[in-house]
């Protein structure tokens, strides 16, 4: 459903949940096949919004405000039966969802779309010990009825997600989370409203083939939502960050990210570093495609001094007055701040070269922390890691780390990711500082987001990948070698990129081809010999989740009349979240195994 001039805008849950509610039955049951017709219809630019061409004589037009269509008369279709009609329900289940109810202030813009978590930073749920899903801890704060009654409700509506699976799980399955989704944030469970949120997103982008969608991210967020639903005191967390004033400060530009989100939202944030090393980041965030991430890197930096964001994070300083900051590290443009330019630093440069300074398997380590803490409590640029080292035909040689494969963090081609790499992989011998990611699903890679090497005068070049098209003349002839060691001595470790065992490996994939399949698709597909094979490779624990996930999935008993009885959705859920929260912690433990030098062998 695109065309050269629009797209559809972002819809809250509710009206998109709402749509559906008003079909009658029989035109409920065709709802799929509508969504997948309305991909080919035409998006026209509108007054105060867009219009959908259904046929000739049937259009449906979305009203925008403040950037989403966030009531339901805001959407209106042209037929004799709307709105009970099957052309506005598929329409508003096409379109992106905002997340966040946005007001036309800019900080809440920005709010709203770092509500929709990056695919692969979803919450781990916790645990106790490997693989065992924490207990509902006595003492908790009791819920008012409304709140158990919501928190139940989006309890029913991800289990019955899981039990359909993927290709199970159609608009209704959908329409039935937003609405759960709805009535928590109305009770005040913000966090677990925003991850039903997201997931009912990914469900969209699963049923379109939209190629963003990434199954591993999907079980993370069903995994956390599922905890969440079992923890009072985690489920009313606020999930909204205030903006607190603090005194003066001075930033040093790191990089500039583009940030393009799947609930529609795009603009760009730099990261910067205050004196004692403490991240902070500055956005532009608002709703619109790929194309508004790049006009959003030339936004001023809040307060007048006129310096763009790119700047900023190209090596640039700024000192902010009367800013306001949110407890993860976001400034805010408030009307009281006020900036002037100063002098920045290059990455060899203190206060920035210490970022490079820290061991890797220790950055690992505090990244998967972050990973572990709720996303409300993340601090900016936690799952940064900050890496030097030289470009192989193996793979990129992390000095005192593992050899990685490095990734695009968008493969859009409105941004240069993808086209940049593939220079850095044409050039072995290349030597590079880098700013990545890192991506715990997938253990042999990290995403890159910035690099830094010399170039032909003998200066460092530096560049933001996802803003900056790169060519060959930003090199030198001749790879060059790093500027200066900034690391400790590169210690011995593998020879190939960092890999979890085989049996883990198909125990994850067992953990996502339940969530793809369902329960039906679980219980004929279990894989006896599993079990066997962890327990070969010492993962006791893991083999016996696999156990009880598989007899979860087949559990259909008799009554004493011998009729079958209907399967336990609860059992087969929790069966379900204890073998993901086993999955993800053998993998973050082996995976800071294969990180750290082995010191025995130098």
């Amino acid at each position: 459903m695109t065309d050269a001039t629009a797209v559809l805008p972002p819809v809250t849950a509710e009206v998109a949940a709402a749509a559906l509610d008003l079909l009658p039955a029989r035109l409920r049951k065709r709802v799929d096949g509508a969504v997948a017709k309305a991909a080919d219809w035409p998006v026209e630019a509108h007054p105060d919004g867009v219009l959908v061409r259904v046929a000739d004589d049937t259009a449906v037009t979305l009203k925008v405000t403040a950037g989403i269509v966030a009531g339901a008369d805001d959407a209106v279709c042209s037929c004799l039966l709307a709105p009970a009609c099957l052309h506005r329900a598929a329409v508003l289940s096409s379109a992106p969802l905002a997340v966040e109810e946005v007001s036309a202030g800019k900080a809440e813009a920005e709010e709203a779309a770092d509500e929709d978590v990056p695919k692969d930073r979803a919450a781990a749920p916790q645990a106790t010990a490997l693989g065992t899903v924490a207990p509902e801890a006595p003492g908790e704060p009791v819920l008012t009825p409304v709140q158990s009654t919501a928190l139940d409700a989006l309890r029913a509506a991800v289990t019955a997600v899981l039990v359909a699976g993927v290709a199970g799980s159609g608009a209704v399955h959908r329409a039935e989370l937003l609405h759960a989704a709805h009535s928590a944030r109305l009770a005040g469970l913000y966090r677990p409203a925003a991850t039903a949120v997201r997931i009912a997103g990914q469900l969209a982008e699963a049923r379109s083939d939209d190629p963003a969608f990434r199954l591993p991210a999907l079980s993370a967020e069903l995994a956390e939502l599922l905890d969440l639903v079992r923890r009072p005191a985690e489920a009313l967390s606020p999930a909204r960050r205030s903006y607190r004033p603090e005194g003066p400060l001075r930033l040093y530009g790191l990089f500039t990210e583009p940030v393009v989100t799947t609930s529609g939202y795009a603009g760009a944030t730099v990261y910067a570093v205050v004196p004692d090393g403490t991240l902070r980041t500055v956005s532009d965030v608002a709703p619109g495609g790929p194309e508004r991430a790049l006009q959003a890197s030339g936004t001023p930096v809040p307060g007048g001094c006129a310096l763009p964001l790119r700047e900023l994070g190209d090596g640039g300083g700024v000192i902010l007055t009367a800013p306001t900051v949110s407890p993860d590290g976001r400034i805010g443009g408030g009307a009281q701040v006020r900036s002037v330019r100063a002098t920045g630093a290059g990455w060899y440069e203190a206060p920035l070269a210490a970022l490079w300074e820290r061991a890797p398997a220790g950055q690992l380590a505090a990244a998967l922390r972050w990973f572990a803490e709720p996303a409300d409590a993340r601090a900016a640029g936690g799952d940064l890691l900050f890496l030097d080292g030289v470009c192989t035909g193996a793979g990129f040689v992390v000095s005192g780390g593992p050899i990685l494969r490095l990734s695009a963090p968008d493969e859009r081609p409105e941004l240069p990711y993808a086209e940049n790499l593939r220079l850095f992989a044409g050039r072995p011998g290349q030597a590079l500082r880098l700013i990545a990611r890192l991506v715990p699903d997938r253990p042999d890679r990290v995403q890159v987001l910035a690099a830094s090497w010399t170039g032909h005068d003998g200066e460092p070049v530096r560049a933001d990948l996802g803003l900056r098209r790169l060519n060959r003349s930003h090199f030198p002839a001749v790879p060059a070698p790093a500027q200066e060691p900034a690391t400790p001595p590169t210690l011995p470790m593998a020879a190939a990129p960092p890999a979890l065992p085989i049996e883990l490996e198909l125990l994850r994939g067992t953990v996502d081809r339940a969530v793809a399949g369902g329960r039906a698709v679980t219980a004929v597909s279990a894989d006896g010999e599993l079990p066997r094979r962890l327990r070969a490779v010492g993962l006791t624990t893991g083999a016996e989740r696999v156990r009880a996930l598989a007899e979860a999935a087949a559990d259909r008993r008799h009554d004493v009349l011998g009729r079958l009885l209907p399967a336990d959705p609860e059992k087969f859920a929790l069966a379900w979240l204890a073998a993901a929260v086993y999955a993800s912690a053998a993998a973050e433990s082996l995976l800071l195994a294969a990180w750290t030098p082995d010191i025995s062998a130098n």
